[in-house]
């Protein structure tokens, strides 16, 4: 006869909050979650390399820093992209903890490349490419809120780059802009 071989532990499990908690032995004895030995308490399943200055405030999320080069202050922050074919419309959007910088170069670049690729298609023109341009524009105000990240600390850096207004493929924006502007124009003339 054959035993079953153990069962092995899953490595990526999550701890269950709906789980009944496990007595803490340590809490009749007056000791802190921090001075605790690790996998103790509400950071239970987490191994030895937990962190409890998180993990009993909150046991899902770590504290984040960019997800390009790992500097401190980051913000989770999503900017978007749009690309307006002629039918059909492709949408992009890059999201996570970003700094500073990381973010400054991120939304740059999916600014400039909604400005000259998301007006080819007619709902793209009137909906959802202004959408995109705002939505970026307020995402940025929470990067440009953030100080920059300390020199030394942090890995490589995303390239900001030169700013939307002096890429000169941004301007491709002023053709449907002028277009409609031309259409109210001559409707206005003809009333």
């Amino acid at each position: 006869m054959t035993t079953p071989p153990p069962q092995q532990q899953n490595p990526y499990a999550q701890p269950n909050p709906y789980a009944p908690q496990q007595p803490n032995p340590y809490a009749q004895q007056g000791i802190p979650p921090q001075a605790q030995p690790q996998g103790q308490g509400q950071g239970q399943g987490q191994g030895q390399w937990a962190n409890p200055q998180w993990s009993a405030a909150n046991p899902q999320t770590p504290p984040a820093g960019c997800r390009f080069c790992g500097a401190m202050p980051a913000e989770r922050v999503t900017f978007r992209a749009h690309q307006g074919l002629l039918i059909l419309m492709r949408f992009q959007k890059l999201d996570g903890p970003m700094c500073a910088t990381c973010g400054e170069g991120v939304y740059r670049e999916m600014q400039a490349k909604t400005l000259w690729q998301g007006w080819w298609s007619p709902f793209s023109l009137f909906l959802i490419t202004p959408f995109t341009l705002l939505w970026n524009l307020f995402t940025r105000r929470k990067v440009k809120a953030l100080q920059p990240p300390m020199p030394g600390q942090h890995g490589p850096q995303m390239p900001t780059g030169v700013p939307v207004h002096r890429r000169p493929l941004s301007y491709v924006a002023l053709i449907p802009l002028l277009w409609i502007a031309f259409l109210i124009i001559s409707g206005v003339s003809q009333a």
